[in-house]
């Protein structure tokens, strides 16, 4: 019997996911979860073979609940759930320690087989995502420049930005200009929009 973590903030899928998975012969759903920061705790008390994570969920995102599971339980093998297929986030999502990556319109008897390959190591990452992965390569945004735009994200002036994130003027501004020409935007909206797309801000 292969025993499953659910972790997605909108109930009806949560239930729905488990009712699906429930029909399977070898699946157990052992643990229900609607918050990304619940999803270790729930894993120790239950000690799944694969959790499910949807990426954005509160308190936590299922990225990092990912890495914060693979420290916690490394036993337990991890598959993430998105709406958004966006590349950046399959690329965060392997660097986490996810072993799968899949969107939730897939079919139902995708997801399935995903947990049973997964469970029995291998890798599974949607193909149309993982060729749009390759196509668009890793986030040309630094760490900072990332928590910059994150920032600019939400609006407010360059002195705005500067007191939130304690740093100079100067230097926002040098990072959402390098930001600008990185993603090729044509302005700090247009930035954001194409980071957003891409996945390269959390």
């Amino acid at each position: 019997m292969i025993r499953i973590l659910l972790a997605d903030d909108q109930a009806l899928i949560r239930a729905a996911f488990a009712a699906l998975l429930g029909l399977e012969p070898d699946l157990a759903v052992v643990a229900q979860v609607g918050s990304g920061d619940l999803v270790v705790e729930a894993a120790l008390a239950s000690a799944p073979d694969v959790a499910l994570l949807d990426v954005q969920m509160p308190g936590q995102d299922g990225i990092g609940a990912a890495a914060d599971l693979r420290q916690a339980v490394p036993g337990c093998r991890v598959i993430i759930l998105t709406t958004f297929g966006r590349p950046g986030y399959l690329q965060r999502a392997m660097a986490a320690g996810a072993s799968g990556f899949l969107v939730k319109d897939a079919p139902p008897e995708q997801l399935i087989d995903a947990i049973r390959r997964v469970h029995a190591g291998l890798r599974v990452v949607d193909p149309v995502l993982a060729a749009e992965s390759l196509s668009v390569g890793s986030s040309p945004l630094t760490t900072r420049e990332a928590e910059v735009l994150g920032a600019a994200a939400g609006g407010g002036t360059v002195s705005e930005l500067a007191r939130r994130l304690h740093l100079s003027e100067g230097t926002v501004r040098n990072h959402l200009s390098a930001v600008i020409g990185k993603t090729g935007g044509r302005s700090r909206a247009d930035a954001v929009r194409v980071a957003t797309e891409n996945g390269w801000l959390d």
